[in-house]
């Protein structure tokens, strides 16, 4: 089996489709809410990542097919005044599964962090994604918090549906 991890150049056409295909498939997947993406979205989502400067992706290829994808977005520690990495997607398709591809995915976005001179990797899992859980925890997170007395960190959102919405160049 021939495995492949490479850091995603958007400009690049194919990658650019594996991106949004591997992207839709997590999002038609339970765990990623179960509803397929736009089509905007499909055929704009490798364009807009490259509009980010403080944005890339992991992509796994085996035997030369996409298999898997991390999307991660440089933030910052205001706590450390040092960058971090919040990693945003993580995907591997079913039949990849179990075959340490989040690990080495993982392992090149933290040589990535580490280039950039970033403090810590961040990330959020669902409750109920048990799998997700184990392969986080085997690869040395941990859930967040400050003071045991003010139990861990929870992930919220206000989605901003009233948002004004730009048009695509």
């Amino acid at each position: 089996m021939d495995i492949e991890i490479i850091e995603a150049d958007y400009d690049d056409p194919r990658q650019a489709g594996d991106i949004a295909y591997l992207l839709n498939c997590y999002a038609c997947d339970p765990m990623g809410g179960g509803v397929p993406l736009e089509e905007e979205v499909m055929n704009s989502l490798a364009a807009e990542l490259a509009r980010r400067p403080h944005a890339f992706s992991i992509l796994a290829y085996v035997n030369g097919e996409p298999a898997g994808l991390i999307n991660c977005f440089e933030g910052f520690s205001t706590f450390k005044c040092k960058p971090l990495v919040n990693i945003h997607d993580v995907v591997v398709l079913g039949d990849y599964r179990g075959q340490g591809l989040s690990q080495r995915m993982m392992a090149r976005v933290e040589e990535v962090a580490r280039q950039r001179g970033c403090c810590k990797l961040t990330l959020e899992v669902l409750e109920g994604n048990r799998a997700a859980q184990r392969a986080y925890l085997h690869y040395g997170f941990r859930g967040y918090q400050l003071d045991p007395e003010t139990g861990h960190a929870l992930f919220w959102e206000k989605p901003l549906s009233d948002a004004p919405q730009e048009s695509p160049a």
